[in-house]
C-alpha cells in the first residue's frame, strides 16, 4: 500500500532523450515513507491502494523549480532609482552619481543579522509560493568581511524554507572607504575574505561583477584563483552592460555559470561551451534597466551551451519574486 498516490496528472520528469521536459501523461505518482516509490503511466501503476488519494485532474506535476541568481539578503530600498530610470538616467549613470549597489551598502551594514533573515524571509516566501525549492543567494551589500559573513549567515537560516546555496559577492561594488585604492580592496577579498569565509564554511562559490562599473578582468582572475585554492566553486556577473571577456575568463577557471550575457561574444560562447559552464539568463534586470540588447540565445543553443534562468532578485535592478514568465 502507499502512502500518498497521486493521479490524473501529467508529470514532467526532465529525464532527458525521451519527449520534450520527459512528459508523462496520464501519469500516477506514488509516495511510501516519505520518498517516491513509483511514477510512471497510470496504466503501469502496479496498484492504486493507498492511505490518501490525491486526484489531479490534468493538472501538471514538476519538480521543484531551481533560482539560481538573487540577491535576497540586503537592507533598506532603492525605490528613488526606479523614479530616475523613468525620467532617462541609466544604470551606469546612477551607479557613477553614487547610487547602485553602493546605496544598499550603508543600510545593510546597519540592519541586524535578524532585520536581514526577516527581510529576505518574505522575498523567499514569494518565490516558494510558486514553485521554488532551490535558491542561490548571493552576499555582495556589506563589502567588509563582518557584513558579508552577516549577510551569509542570514542566507543560511533561510534553510528551513528551502535548500539554500551561498555566494560570496565580495567584487560586487568598490566600497567608498576605498575610493582611493582599489588594488588594496581585491587584495582585501582575495587574501582575507575568501580564506576566512572558507574557513568559516560560510559560502558556497564566490561570484563578481566583471563590468566597466564594476571590476576588470585582471581583477576577478586574481580574486577568482584566490577562491578556487580555497576550494570554492566560481560564478560570474558578465557582459551585462559591456563585452569585456568575462565570460571567457569564467570558462578558463571552471565557473558554474557566467550570467546575464548580453554582450558576449562568439569566443565567450566557445569557452563556454567547451569548459561547461552554464549560461544563467536574467530577464527581470533586462527588463527593468529597460535594455535593448538582449543574450543571443539561439548562438548560445546552437554551441551547446546549457541555459537557466534567474530572478536576480535585489534592490535595485530587478524587485523579482516570481520565477514565471508571462
Amino acid at each position: 500500500m502507499w502512502d500518498t498516490l497521486w493521479l490524473d496528472a501529467h508529470i514532467a520528469t526532465m529525464v532527458a532523450g525521451t519527449a520534450p521536459y520527459g512528459a508523462i501523461r496520464d501519469g500516477a505518482i506514488a509516495v511510501k515513507d516519505g520518498r517516491i516509490a513509483w511514477i510512471g503511466k497510470r496504466a503501469d501503476l502496479p496498484s492504486e491502494d493507498a492511505r490518501e488519494l490525491r486526484r489531479c485532474d490534468g493538472a501538471w506535476i514538476t519538480p521543484g523549480l531551481i533560482d539560481c541568481h538573487t540577491h535576497l539578503v540586503f537592507g533598506g530600498d532603492r525605490a528613488r532609482e526606479f523614479e530616475l530610470r523613468l525620467q532617462g538616467a541609466s544604470y551606469e549613470e546612477i551607479a557613477r552619481a553614487g547610487g547602485g549597489i553602493v546605496s544598499t551598502v550603508a543600510a545593510t551594514r546597519a540592519a541586524s543579522r535578524e532585520e536581514l533573515v526577516a527581510g529576505a524571509a518574505k522575498r523567499l516566501a514569494g518565490l516558494t509560493r510558486e514553485g521554488v525549492t532551490c535558491v542561490e543567494i548571493k552576499s555582495g551589500y556589506g563589502l567588509d568581511l563582518e557584513t558579508e559573513l552577516k549577510m551569509l549567515e542570514a542566507a543560511g537560516a533561510l534553510g528551513e524554507s528551502a535548500r539554500v546555496k551561498r555566494t560570496f559577492l565580495g567584487l560586487h561594488a568598490l566600497p567608498p572607504e576605498f575610493s582611493d585604492d582599489r588594488a588594496a580592496y581585491v587584495q582585501l577579498v582575495a587574501d582575507v575574505m575568501i580564506p576566512a569565509i572558507a574557513a568559516e564554511g560560510a559560502a558556497d562559490a564566490v561570484d563578481a561583477f566583471c563590468e566597466t562599473i564594476g571590476f576588470t578582468a585582471d581583477e576577478v582572475d586574481y580574486v577568482f584563483s584566490a577562491a578556487r585554492a580555497h576550494g570554492l566553486d566560481v560564478k560570474l556577473h558578465a557582459e551585462q552592460l559591456s563585452n569585456q571577456h568575462g565570460a571567457a575568463l569564467a570558462a578558463r577557471h571552471g565557473a558554474l555559470s557566467a550570467d546575464h550575457l548580453e554582450y558576449i561574444d562568439e569566443a565567450g560562447i566557445a569557452a563556454m561551451a567547451e569548459a561547461g559552464t552554464v549560461a544563467v539568463l536574467l530577464p527581470g534586470a533586462f527588463y527593468f534597466l529597460r535594455e535593448t540588447q538582449s543574450p543571443p540565445i539561439e548562438k548560445l543553443r546552437a554551441a551547446g551551451v546549457a541555459m537557466a534562468v534567474a530572478t536576480d532578485c535585489n534592490p535595485g535592478t530587478s524587485p523579482l519574486t516570481s520565477p514565471k514568465t508571462r
